[in-house]
């Protein structure tokens, strides 16, 4: 008996080594993702998601570097997801010229890509998933047109604080915005769409200079919440944030619908992050599924008319 009991005991532990090494052996597909930078709001918000959605898969093993603003940095990382083999590679490109070429590297390499919200020079990657940056534009011009009288008789002095002028997300915007605003006479841009680089802080100095040179402003178009909020806050600084309308683009529950809610921006449209969706098509297709060629994120308008709904549905506002 105590033979037998031996025996069983011995082909017990052999059973679970042998499934412990199994499972050990199991293949995981490493994801390397590259991200611009972590300053701001939206691509911390990007990134939480991302790194949630992986979580749900135990199959993957998430790699993420960030490029902090440097397009040198970036590239380093790419170059080093093509050396260590990565299964797949996501990347937010801080600027579309710069980062072309390694991502066409590794995508010549085998090497499935995806490209999250801002895109590049040619379409030699995997997929490229962000939202419609051109429609977004145009619905926030198509908005500053209603609010300046509507088409055909809107007037007004506007300000436009531009994100990165390499970056595809700021060059579609500015052209959006300006297929519906240029068709008004009475719109007047009074300064040039500075680059604001996506910061506050930029935000902020952009619009103390255009309340210096100018005594009426109407309306502020900024390309992100963040530089709208800035522009704001230069303009309450010297007391004529007031008959001001605040335009911004994100429409994070926590920051710009916020600020919507609260009376700071009259209105931002949504610019939904990618990273959650860039996880499941990258899984997709490496589980042997095919993916488009291009994704295209939903959008909205959010100002009063429903801003407080989107922060009772996230829990902000009881």
């Amino acid at each position: 008996m105590n033979v037998r009991i031996r025996m069983l005991f011995l082909a017990m532990v052999c059973f679970c080594v042998l499934t412990s090494a199994a499972i050990g052996e199991e293949k995981k597909f490493v994801i390397g993702f590259s991200q611009a930078t972590t300053t701001e709001p939206w691509r911390l918000l990007f990134n939480k998601e991302l790194r949630e959605e992986a979580e749900k898969h135990p199959e993957i093993k998430l790699i993420v570097r960030d490029g902090m603003d440097n397009a040198a940095t970036q590239i380093a990382d790419v170059e080093a997801f093509i050396q260590m083999k990565a299964d797949a590679i996501l990347i937010s490109p801080k600027v579309a010229a710069e980062l072309t070429p390694v991502v066409n590297k590794a995508y010549d390499a085998g090497i499935p890509v995806f490209v999250l919200d801002r895109d590049l020079t040619n379409d030699r990657y995997t997929q490229f998933i962000g939202g419609d940056n051109k429609l977004i534009g145009r619905a926030a011009g198509e908005y500053a047109v209603n609010f300046l009288g509507g088409s055909g008789k809107a007037k007004g002095n506007v300000v436009e604080i531009r994100g990165g002028k390499a970056a595809t997300p700021a060059q579609d915007r500015y052209a959006g915005f300006h297929e519906a605003i240029d068709k008004e006479p009475g719109i007047k841009m009074v300064t040039q769409p500075n680059d604001g680089d996506w910061k506050q802080d930029k935000g902020y100095e952009l619009m103390a200079e255009a309340l210096d040179a100018n005594e009426k402003i109407d309306l502020v178009y900024a390309h992100n919440d963040p530089m709208a909020y800035g522009a704001y806050m230069a303009a309450k600084d010297v007391g004529r944030e007031k008959g001001v309308a605040f335009l911004g683009i994100d429409g994070i529950p926590a920051e710009g619908v916020k600020w919507v809610h609260q009376g700071i921006l009259t209105a931002t449209f949504l610019y939904k992050t990618p990273g959650n969706e860039g996880v499941r098509q990258a899984l997709k297709l490496l589980k042997g599924g095919t993916v488009e060629k291009r994704v295209t994120l939903p959008t909205m308008t959010i100002d009063k008319s429903n801003a407080e709904k989107i922060m009772r549905d996230n829990g902000l506002i009881k």
